[in-house]
């Protein structure tokens, strides 16, 4: 068989995989971390999560939370059941969409009395019930741990019994000060982004739900239309190749392939509605984060207001991440993919307005990923500018967080060659661009993405930029499926079709692809 008849068979292959978990993958709600049993009228609220053997290593794994509370209990103990209306107070302040705090704490319970738990509650040599241990998740999910061991980070909470000890115990080891009557933005212990440079890797979960939530607009507002639809596929492609997040490019590569069972060119008429319960159509049952994401809230990006920071903040985290991910050969592409998906889809009139003129005053083609990186991050400062006046004069701002140039002297102080007072109160600023540069891909780049590299999140990436040179017809545009799989799903199968093509294609520059996409 030769190499050409090869790649053909794989990747009708993998054609097939794909087919057969749509229905399921489009089906599929999101698995909230809130479980509302009870009757027609009245629900009653469980906010602590639920684990068991199968669930126990994903859902602490996967937690954005730097600490976990892991509850053994057996659901015949009397105690035990006097003792869940104390627990669910504190899992309040911490878990679910709607936490007081969130982020920080991930309250969880295992029933012991199931079978299917027997060899997780031996793991932890639970002696009795109720019974609490604390500690970073990731310890949690590893191998074996035997909480009594000195080195231990996983440590048995000997004073939780009541609902206002257990937060005592919490605000004792964490230097807080939280409260069960807590409310929203209240009692908050935000950290300074401006001067700890390790604090952007929390945002890689805000880039996951501004992308969520850039999707759930545009279906809310029903914004595809015939002419946006090539917008929004060519960021979908962006997206599909460079997303900081493994769940996010594998999403995106899966609506890619699937965009007209997605979003048919009649998606929005009557006869497409009627099938449809929600209104948002087929895309609106596809989570393109993965099935966590929305989660409901922010953490690098959570304002200490509900109004300030938050989704605007996780976009622009996602820009810049995009921004220092790519090739040379692709930064015209993801300058235009960019500006036109702001343009179409932005529903800030203001904003839209201003960043779509910053974009029509480019006139020279980018020709590296240095220069869209840069002029992406010239543009932030400019739009950082206009808002700190209007902010300043409104008391609109976040007062936390107020707008600043970026990046403060606090994060690079060799991004500074000059930084002068003029005689009207203004800044004036030489920049080190090559300082400047190297901060932001140190910043959006390796940094942000720690957290998932060490959680395993990241996948294998491809280095050359190579778009893969399969593509599929759409009634719109023409779809690079070989990007959206060999790239972004990062399995056997699709790292094996990659490399097929790699190995007839490697001589190709990835500008003649580049080509074709720049005369749809």
């Amino acid at each position: 068989m030769s190499m050409s008849e090869a790649c053909v068979i794989l990747f009708a292959i993998m054609l097939l995989l794909i087919s057969s978990k749509e229905a399921a993958s489009f089906q599929s709600g999101s698995r909230s971390i809130l479980r509302a049993v009870g009757g027609e009228n009245k629900a009653v609220v469980d906010y602590a999560v639920d684990l068991n053997s199968t669930n126990f290593d994903s859902v602490l794994r996967d937690t954005p939370a730097t600490h976990a509370i892991v509850e053994f209990f057996a659901n015949w103990c009397p105690a035990c059941r006097n003792y869940k209306p104390h627990y669910e107070k504190v899992a309040r302040l911490f878990n679910g969409p709607d936490a007081v705090h969130p982020g920080i704490v991930l309250m969880t319970r295992v029933d012991c009395a199931l079978k299917i738990n027997n060899k997780l509650c031996d793991k932890f040599s639970v002696s009795h019930y109720p019974m609490l241990f604390w500690g970073p998740p990731s310890k949690f999910a590893s191998h074996g741990v035997e909480p009594k061991e000195e080195k231990s980070e996983i440590r048995m909470i000997d004073d939780g019994r009541t609902a206002e000890r257990l937060v005592s115990w919490i605000n004792k080891h964490l230097g807080s000060s939280y409260g069960l009557d807590d409310e929203k933005f209240e009692n908050e212990h935000l950290h300074s982004n401006t001067s700890d440079p390790g604090q952007i890797a929390r945002a890689v979960y805000d880039v996951e739900e501004a992308t969520a939530f850039a999707i759930e607009i545009i279906l809310e507002h029903k914004m595809i239309k015939q002419h946006t639809r090539v917008s929004l596929i060519k960021f979908l492609q962006l997206l599909a190749v460079h997303h900081p997040s493994k769940r996010c490019r594998k999403g995106s590569a899966e609506v890619l392939v699937n965009f007209d069972d997605l979003c048919p060119p009649d998606m929005w008429s009557p006869d497409k509605q009627e099938v449809v319960s929600n209104g948002k159509g087929m895309l609106g049952n596809f989570q393109i984060c993965g099935k966590e994401v929305p989660r409901g809230y922010w953490m690098f990006c959570r304002g200490s207001k509900n109004d300030t920071r938050g989704f605007s903040c996780g976009f622009w985290v996602l820009l810049h991440s995009l921004s220092v991910r790519i090739e040379d050969g692709e930064s015209q592409f993801a300058f235009r993919a960019v500006c036109d998906f702001i343009h179409n889809f932005f529903i800030c009139e203001d904003c839209r307005q201003h960043f779509y003129q910053m974009c029509s005053s480019v006139t020279v083609p980018f020709n590296t990923s240095r220069d869209f990186a840069l002029w992406l991050w010239s543009t932030h400062n400019k739009v950082n500018k206009r808002l700190m006046k209007k902010e300043a004069s409104l008391g609109t701002g976040d007062p936390k967080f107020p707008k600043v140039i970026w990046p403060p002297k606090q994060l690079c102080s060799l991004c500074y060659l000059s930084h002068n007072r003029r005689e009207n109160g203004t800044s004036q600023i030489d920049w080190d661009m090559n300082e400047v540069y190297k901060f932001l891909t140190g910043y959006y780049g390796k940094t942000l993405t720690s957290l998932y590299k060490e959680k395993g999140h990241l996948g294998d990436e491809v280095t050359d930029g190579a778009i893969v040179d399969l593509v599929a017809s759409t009634n719109a545009v023409v779809v690079p499926v070989g990007a959206a799989l060999a790239i972004a799903l990062a399995s056997c199968a699709f790292g094996a079709l990659a490399c097929c093509w790699r190995s007839q294609q490697k001589t190709r520059k990835y500008y003649h692809q580049l080509h074709s996409l720049k005369n749809i």
